[in-house]
């Protein structure tokens, strides 16, 4: 003989207005939770690749180079001024330490100038006079065997490097690791 199911249990049982405010409440804000956290995760992650700011940039070989002595160069997508001077290679950060304008090479004058209040520097980035606190921020600059990867010279605390005898050696420069200028007196 088979049992007969009792009325209450096969009677369905409908969802009312208030739990479906409940449920509908509780998905949108399951989804916005994790939308926050996959937008979170991913504005933590690194953006800058090999050869951007923030990263390690291959600026060329040393044949490549401009003589020392001579204007330095602008890379403006690494934010630096890459300068030969009788003392060595330098890779400057092109952010002023006054205020963070961007300055620029004069050549009639022969140093850095800062356009929004009147800062100078000489080419290895040392402070000459105006608002600054300090001279120019460096990067650590290095020079690599093309072939064998060895380190021929280094110059990590931002001191000029002195080029190698090498001409195929690459200059490589660690824009990820900025040393803050000198400060004057």
């Amino acid at each position: 003989m088979t049992a007969k199911p009792n009325e209450a249990e096969t009677e369905k049982t409908s969802v009312n207005r208030r739990e479906f405010l409940n449920l509908a409440w509780l998905a949108s804000l399951g989804f916005l939770t994790i939308n926050l956290g996959g937008v979170t995760y991913l504005f933590s992650m690194p953006r800058f690749k090999e050869g951007e700011f923030g990263g390690v940039f291959t600026v060329g070989r040393v044949s490549d180079l401009p003589p020392a002595g001579s204007p330095p160069v602008n890379y403006p997508k690494v934010k630096l001024w890459l300068s030969n001077t009788e003392e060595g290679l330098v890779g400057l950060y092109k952010v002023c330490t006054h205020l963070g304008c961007l300055y620029n090479w004069s050549d009639q004058e022969n140093k850095f100038l800062c356009p929004c209040h009147g800062s100078e520097f000489q080419a290895n980035g040392t402070y000459i006079r105006g608002p600054a606190p300090r001279s120019l921020d460096r990067f650590v600059i290095q020079a690599v065997d093309q072939d064998s990867g060895e380190v021929l010279a280094q110059a990590p605390l931002g001191t000029p490097m002195p080029l190698p005898g090498n001409p195929n050696a690459v200059i490589q420069i660690d824009t990820g690791q900025r040393i803050m200028g000198e400060r004057h007196a």
